[in-house]
């Protein structure tokens, strides 16, 4: 099966840290580009970050310096370091397996929530 699992999403406090996993199954992830999207509460669901196969990354301006995307091909796992994280950061993280650089494609992971609150 084809799939995308996230996980690592918790209630932390500002400043706090987490973070997140992404499983890949039944395809190499190393071989395509994968990124994360956020929908936070109230907004449409929107790019975070991206890692190519030749881990080239890309981050949204509001995470640049915060957050690090990653990659363990050994593990067929993407990762997403978060630091430094703020109340706005709050919201459902996606994997995703892109279409191709800046396009997401259509395989999502479930989502796992991220809540940043005192």
């Amino acid at each position: 099966q084809v799939q995308l699992v996230e996980s690592g999403g918790d209630l932390v406090q500002p400043g706090g840290s987490l973070r997140l996993s992404c499983v890949a199954s039944g395809f190499a992830s190393s071989m395509v580009n994968m990124a994360w999207f956020r929908q936070r509460p109230g907004t449409e669901r929107d790019f975070v970050a991206d890692i190519t196969s030749g881990r080239n990354t890309n981050y949204a301006d509001s995470v640049k310096g915060r957050f690090t995307i990653s990659r363990d091909n050994a593990k067929n796992t993407v990762y997403l370091q978060m630091n430094s994280l703020k109340p706005e950061d709050t919201g459902v993280y996606y994997c995703n397996r892109m279409r191709t650089r800046k396009i997401p494609g259509d395989l999502w992971g479930q989502g796992t929530q991220v809540t940043v609150s005192s």
